[in-house]
């Protein structure tokens, strides 16, 4: 699990590409500090696991259901990602709760600049539409943004100058394809408001009582 704050720009120094998927190698140096193989780290949002590791780089195997789900079949050698190592329970949570499963690729359609911060319009398709909800949270490659505007195919976030500093989107522009990854919190409301029924043992109230909003906001889960 991570929390969408980028901790370091890396960059890909090799990529091989055996029959099924790709090895990245990728260079950096501030998150060395206690990795070990067999770790977690997101890159540009995808979760993946370190399989060796020296003072100055790391490999991780990309799958080809990774390849088909997230941007990283695009990366080239040379090319910058984001990087943050899997949360630690102690851990300040200054993003939100983030998996590294890339729910799709995106693509920036709009962009204006605001001073030194910008607003960027994303992409986003009817299936990831009723997740996106107005000042709430979202990944994109990785990195924890808030929703500004919802449009009816899009939606905006506004980044700050540090954001565009230490990360990629400081790069990107019109056109430039992007990794989703929707707040895990609205995907188990939709789970639960979708179940008929409160399964036993979950509450004192009988198993034919229905979850839905009205249930919801009696016993004081929302207002």
């Amino acid at each position: 699990m991570f929390t969408g704050i980028v901790e370091e720009l890396g960059t890909i120094r090799n990529i091989q590409r055996p029959s099924h998927g790709v090895i990245l190698e990728i260079q950096a140096s501030d998150i060395f500090s206690d990795a070990t193989v067999g770790d977690s780290i997101a890159v540009d949002g995808a979760c993946l696991t370190i399989r060796d590791l020296t003072p100055e780089a790391f490999t991780a195997d990309v799958s080809a259901e990774t390849l088909r789900r997230t941007t990283l079949g695009e990366r080239k050698v040379g090319e910058h990602v984001n990087l943050e190592r899997s949360l630690r329970l102690s851990d300040r949570l200054g993003g939100h709760l983030v998996l590294g499963h890339v729910d799709e690729v995106a693509t920036i359609c709009a962009w204006k600049d605001e001073g030194d911060a910008s607003l960027m319009r994303v992409t986003m398709n009817s299936n990831i539409r009723p997740y996106i909800a107005y000042k709430g949270c979202v990944t994109v490659d990785g990195i924890s943004l808030t929703v500004s505007g919802i449009h009816a195919d899009s939606f905006e976030v506004a980044l700050i100058p540090h954001t565009k500093q230490v990360t990629t989107l400081g790069t990107k522009r019109i056109g430039a394809n992007v990794n989703l990854e929707v707040d895990i919190i609205a995907r188990y409301l939709e789970t639960l408001l979708k179940n008929s029924e409160v399964k036993k043992g979950w509450t004192e109230q009988p198993a034919s009582e229905t979850l839905n909003l009205g249930f919801l906001a009696k016993h004081g889960y929302i207002s």
